[in-house]
C-alpha cells in the first residue's frame, strides 16, 4: 500500500469487549499515521450504537456494518465473554458480513471465537490466548490451532494470542504495508518490542494444563510432583503403575501425543518456572524441579520459550529473591 492511499481499517466491537483489544492496535496505527501511514480506523457495532467495554467505559461508534464500505482491514477484538457463552447471532452474521468484504481479516485473543463461529478459520491455522486454546480447538476440529503461538497468518487471515500480543499483530500488519522499517520505529516509539521472543508458553501460569483423563496419567503427575528428581524413567513409571511399559507408551501417545519422557520434563519446566517466579535463582530452581544440573534446564528453556531461566525470571520473577532453607 503506497503511504498517499488511505488504509480503512474497521473494528467490530461489542458489550464487554476488552479495552486494551481495541486501544492496543489502535494505537499502532495511529503512531504509524504519525510517521507517514495513512490508517482511517471506524468502530462499528452490529446495530450502530454505543457499547460498553469490559471496564465499564463506554466506546463511541461510528456506525453499524451496513454503513461502512468495503474496509481494507477488518479487526475483531475479544472479551471475557467469549468463550464463556456462545457468539450471538448478530455478533456472527456482522463479523461474517464485514469479513466477506475485506481485504484482510485479524482477530486479538478471544476474538478468534467470532471468527470460528462464522466458519471463516475452517481449514486454516489459528490461536488464541494460552487460556482458551483447548476451547477453540474443540470448537473448530477442522481448524489447526497453535497454542504458542503470539501471532499467526494464513493467507489473509491475522489472529493473536490475547490483549497485548494484539499490538504484535498490529505492528505486523503494519510493516506488511509500510516495511519493517516504519513498524521498528512505531514499535521504538511506543516503547515495545518488534518482535518477542519465545511464545505464549513464556506467559502461562504453571502447572494449569488440564489434567490427563487416564487416571494412570494423572498419577504421574503426582509423583512427579511429589519428588520431581526421583528415578521416573519409562520402567520405574510402569513399575509404580503396575501397567507394562508398551502399555503406559500407548497410552502417553494416545492421550497426550508425547511420550513419557517428555511429559516428565514437561512437568519439571512447568515447576521450575513456578520457582524462578518466586524468587529462586536459576541453579535453584534446576535442583527443586528434578532437572540434573543447570544447562539441562537451560536447554529446555531454550527450547520452548527461546530465552534463557535468566532471562524468563527478569521479565516474570518476583522482585524479592526467596532465601535458600528459608
Amino acid at each position: 500500500m503506497s503511504s498517499d492511499t488511505h488504509h480503512r481499517i474497521a473494528m467490530l466491537v461489542y458489550d464487554g469487549v476488552k479495552l486494551l483489544d481495541v486501544s492496543g492496535p489502535a494505537e499502532v496505527f495511529a503512531e504509524a499515521n504519525r510517521l507517514g501511514a495513512d490508517y482511517r480506523i471506524t468502530l462499528l457495532s452490529t446495530t450502530g450504537a454505543d457499547v460498553t467495554s469490559s471496564v465499564g467505559i463506554r466506546i463511541t461508534v461510528d456506525g453499524s456494518p451496513d454503513s461502512e464500505p468495503a474496509p481494507d482491514t477488518l479487526v475483531v477484538p475479544g472479551g471475557d465473554i467469549y468463550p464463556r457463552t456462545p457468539v450471538t447471532r448478530d455478533l456472527v452474521e456482522a463479523a461474517r458480513d464485514l469479513a466477506a468484504r475485506s481485504g484482510r481479516v485479524a482477530s486479538v485473543c478471544s476474538g478468534a471465537f467470532v471468527l470460528a463461529a462464522t466458519g471463516l478459520l475452517d481449514g486454516k491455522r489459528a490461536t488464541t490466548h494460552w487460556k482458551v486454546t483447548g476451547e477453540l480447538a474443540a470448537r473448530c476440529p477442522k481448524t489447526r490451532v497453535e497454542p504458542d503461538a503470539i501471532y499467526v497468518r494464513d493467507g489473509t487471515t491475522y489472529m493473536s494470542a490475547g490483549v497485548s500480543a494484539g499490538i504484535d499483530l498490529a505492528l505486523a500488519l503494519v510493516e506488511e504495508d509500510h516495511g519493517p522499517e516504519l513498524s521498528r520505529d512505531v514499535a521504538r516509539a511506543l516503547v515495545v518490542y518488534l518482535q518477542r521472543a519465545g511464545g505464549q508458553s513464556q506467559f502461562s501460569a504453571p502447572l494449569q494444563a488440564p489434567p490427563p483423563r487416564s487416571p494412570a496419567l494423572r498419577r504421574v503427575v503426582d509423583l512427579v510432583q511429589a519428588d520431581p528428581a526421583g528415578n521416573h524413567s519409562l520402567g520405574e513409571l510402569a513399575k509404580h503403575l503396575n501397567v507394562s511399559p508398551r502399555h503406559l507408551t500407548r497410552l502417553f501417545r494416545e492421550e497426550l501425543s508425547t511420550t513419557p519422557a517428555r511429559y516428565v520434563e514437561s512437568i519439571r519446566f512447568d515447576l521450575a518456572k513456578a520457582f524462578l517466579d518466586q524468587g529462586h535463582s536459576a541453579t535453584q530452581a534446576a535442583a527443586l524441579a528434578g532437572f540434573p544440573s543447570y544447562e539441562s534446564l537451560r536447554r529446555v528453556f531454550a527450547r520452548e520459550l527461546s530465552m534463557s531461566p535468566t532471562a524468563y525470571q527478569r521479565r516474570f520473577g518476583t522482585a524479592r529473591r526467596a532465601q535458600a532453607g528459608a
